[in-house]
């Protein structure tokens, strides 16, 4: 290699170095740069939650304080005659909007009422719980002995059944629409049997219990004649404690057939002959024939997003475990 070449050789070399040289700090403040757009979209990310649960708790604050003003004051602050409503709708049992707190609760308001001048219980229910149904019975039992001078009566929907007429036959009187579905006295208990299906499939009950009747009705277990006796004496007790509120409620205004306390329904119309309803009407005409008056206050216990979360989650937890101890539904009056 010539000297030349050398010399040309170092030069572009130097040049090199010098051409990178600014290629650095470049990279750096790029660097720099993405690191400050990072902390600044983290920053206004935090901001972004932090009001949104400021916001979230403000919400939850507003909504528990509403509900514990409405509720504390309530239909309580109605002036004026009128009529104490509260509505029976759905399924009878703890975890629905109608159950025997709610209803008792609202009945306690309702009857307690001064400006009060009769109480409507609207009914539009196929049943559920017979401990349920029969608490509400006792306690509209106990009212009514406690505010004589104020009658209660029941308005039928499209339909008061099992359950629902277990409550309602607790009221002076019942009213239905000639269309209506009423009765259904009667006491029922839902399972499965899979035995047979298991031994098809090739699968084997594996089951360990302290105590002879633990298994009972176990829908994977071949059915127990003792226990089967024993289940349906169970239901035939039940049966009759609510055989004898219906005779209780409905006095000798029931004509007792052999297919009344059968679990048959009824229509409305045939309801009445029966005795199992007064007669026909509806809402307005209990306001206008019979307490007097044009104006209705509502005191049914309403639950609110919150406390129907709350309700469902604290008792999901108890009817897993629940669940997990027994395999039989519970007693259903529907």
């Amino acid at each position: 290699m010539s000297d030349d070449d050398s010399i040309a050789n170092a030069k572009s070399g130097k040049a090199g170095i010098d051409a990178a040289a600014p290629i650095a700090p470049l990279w750096e403040r790029a660097l720099i740069e993405k690191t400050l757009l990072a902390a600044v979209r983290e920053q206004r990310a935090a901001r972004r939650w932090k009001i949104f649960f400021r916001l979230a708790f403000l919400m939850i604050f507003v909504l528990m304080t509403w509900r514990a003003v409405s509720i504390s004051s309530g239909a309580g602050g109605a002036t004026g005659k009128h009529a104490a409503l509260v509505s029976l709708q759905g399924e009878i049992v703890p975890d629905q909007q109608s159950n025997a707190t709610n209803l008792i609760a609202a009945l306690e308001r309702a009857f307690s009422a001064e400006q009060a001048a009769g109480v409507i219980l609207q009914i539009n229910s196929p049943g559920g719980s017979p401990v349920q149904a029969g608490m509400v019975n006792d306690e509209i039992r106990r009212l009514r002995a406690r505010y004589p001078d104020k009658p209660v009566y029941v308005v039928v929907d499209d339909i008061c059944a099992s359950g629902a007429y277990y409550i309602a036959a607790a009221a002076d009187k019942i009213f239905v629409d000639k269309a209506s579905i009423i009765g259904s006295i009667g006491v029922r208990m839902d399972s499965f049997g899979f035995t047979d299906l298991m031994s098809k499939v090739g699968i084997e009950r594996r089951l360990l219990t302290a105590g002879r009747n633990k298994a009972l009705n176990d829908p994977f277990l071949p059915e127990d004649k003792v226990q089967r006796k024993y289940m349906q004496n169970l239901l035939n007790e039940v049966h009759q404690q609510f055989i004898d509120a219906v005779r209780q409620g409905r006095g000798k205004r029931l004509k007792e057939t052999p297919e009344i306390f059968s679990g048959l329904v009824w229509t409305g119309q045939r309801g009445v002959a029966l005795g199992l309803a007064d007669g026909l009407g509806d809402t307005r005409y209990v306001l206008r024939e019979l307490l007097k008056t044009e104006k209705i206050v509502d005191y049914t216990v309403k639950e609110g997003m919150f406390d129907r979360f709350a309700r469902k989650f604290g008792l999901s937890a108890g009817a897993f475990a629940v669940r997990a101890l027994t395999s039989q539904e519970p007693l259903q009056l529907n």
